[in-house]
């Protein structure tokens, strides 16, 4: 018969595995919380800060500034890393940008946290003093890595590339710029010169990878999705890089309903997406990452912003 004690003794040792087991559990469970990260994105938004008048039109009530906010926030509560990213174009497009040059657009993106943007050519229409201007505003990195800037009020303003820390993940983050000669006035842009993509990229992106042991490369691209004539597209910048993992892009307002997946230079997977413009969609990208950093894509999302309505 079993003595009191005994069951004593018996039920203590219960209890302390029962709670090592849960102690252990809760480890794995912060642990996996730790190893993902997702991606919010947008690209040519254009200055849109107002979604689109309700005029019967295709994207009537789409877009804004405050409804994209509100997603953000909702989605900051549910996920832990959060990489908030935006590729180009921020500036021209409703009359917000004639009358201010861009400040509200870069105070709007401040508020909602964004991490890091490149450059389009339309941050170049009120000249590059006036983006250095605004960019104070935006309180995020501006990274480009095939832009040389000196000697332009610009100057210092930018970095070829940013890392950031996200739980257990090290992600390596840059960015490239379209040829601006022929589609942007040599006076808007001055003195920057515009140097190879492809080469800068890979430099950054294999610095990033070896030498900082980063778990994820993403490369912000204003080069544009794809292309008739024989001119550099995120589709072929992806099969010529080499340890870029994502290339988010801007400039041809392409919707992907999903990110298209390419073969670098060796083989290995590069994933492209783009959101369209105005700020009609924002993308997300939920990544979970494993042993030796490899990295699944669980879900991919285009999220449409629209303002709330009064029903």
């Amino acid at each position: 018969m079993q003595t009191r004690r005994h069951f004593l003794q018996q039920a203590a040792l219960a209890t302390g595995a029962m709670l090592k087991s849960n102690s252990l559990m809760a480890e794995i469970q912060a642990d996996a919380a730790a190893k993902k990260l997702t991606i919010l994105h947008t690209n040519d938004v254009h200055s849109r800060l107002d979604p689109f008048p309700m005029d019967g039109g295709r994207n009537q009530g789409l877009g804004g500034v405050a409804a994209r906010a509100d997603l953000i926030k909702k989605i900051r509560k549910e996920e832990k890393n959060i990489l908030l990213l935006d590729a180009g174009d921020i500036f021209q497009g409703t009359p917000y940008f004639n009358l201010y040059k861009g400040e509200p657009e870069m105070k709007a993106m401040a508020i909602m946290g964004y991490d890091a943007a490149t450059m389009g050519n339309h941050d170049f229409d009120a000249g590059l003093e006036n983006f250095a201007t605004q960019l104070q505003h935006g309180k995020f990195e501006l990274l480009l890595c095939n832009y040389d800037m000196t000697g332009t009020p610009m100057e210092g303003k930018y970095q070829p590339y940013k890392i950031v820390k996200k739980g257990k993940l090290k992600i390596g983050i840059t960015g490239v710029g379209i040829e601006l000669n022929g589609l942007v006035p040599e006076s808007l842009y001055g003195n920057t010169k515009y140097l190879d993509p492809v080469q800068n990229a890979n430099t950054i992106a294999s610095k990033l990878k070896k030498e900082e042991g980063c778990d994820m490369v993403i490369c912000l691209s204003h080069l544009g999705y794809k292309y008739k004539e024989n001119k550099l597209s995120d589709i072929e910048f992806a099969k010529q890089s080499e340890h870029i993992d994502l290339i988010l892009g801007g400039h041809t307002h392409t919707f992907l309903d999903a990110p298209e997946t390419y073969k670098n230079k060796v083989g290995s997977d590069v994933l492209v997406n783009q959101v369209g413009f105005a700020g009609i969609i924002l993308g997300r990208l939920d990544f979970e990452f494993g042993k030796m950093s490899a990295k699944n894509l669980e879900k991919a999302h285009s999220v449409v912003v629209r303002q709330k309505t009064n029903e």
